[in-house]
């Protein structure tokens, strides 16, 4: 480290994570965009490439986050599905408030305002998520569940109100 780079500069491992939804993007815009970065000298974390192969995810992704300078989230038609990726996002907010993390949002083929607003596609997807909350039996599961809910629905809020990039594929 020289004397001119920040104090801080060793909390950062990865330039750039990379939060999106594998089905939706990976095999393209989220693909191309980290061979971008690769390629520009970004170090990039994408789950693919830098978690190994039978360890533990979770904990592994939760630390990226913590350890990167940037977020970078996709936010596609099916994000709001996958209960990993709402997990991330809130993690990347909490990260954000707490690290000073910067956060971009790219809105891939979805409405900003919809993301803000949890509709469109993103009701659907809540819809999904509240129905496991009335199927749960047990009491504190429910509680637990409805408040994880909650959580994700801030996030995406938050998240949608920064400046972003929205694109459209057709």
């Amino acid at each position: 480290m020289t004397s001119h780079e920040p104090s801080s500069s060793k909390l950062w491992n990865y330039d750039v994570f990379l939060s999106f939804r594998g089905e939706d993007t990976r095999n393209g815009f989220t693909g191309h965009l980290h061979a971008a970065l690769q390629d520009r000298g970004f170090d990039a974390f994408i789950d693919e490439d830098n978690l190994k192969r039978g360890g533990e995810i979770k904990p592994k992704l939760l630390r990226a986050i913590e350890e990167s300078r940037i977020s970078v989230i996709v936010f596609s038609k099916c994000y709001a599905e996958s209960r990993w990726c709402l997990d991330e996002l809130v993690k990347i907010m909490e990260c954000r408030e707490k690290l000073g993390q910067q956060v971009l949002p790219i809105f891939y083929d979805v409405d900003p305002s919809h993301v803000r607003k949890q509709e469109g596609c993103l009701a659907r997807a809540f819809q999904k998520h509240e129905d496991g909350i009335l199927a749960e039996k047990d009491d504190k599961e429910r509680e637990a569940k409805k408040e994880r809910v909650k959580q994700w629905r801030e996030a995406l809020t938050q998240a949608a109100d920064l400046s972003g990039h929205h694109l459209n594929k057709g």
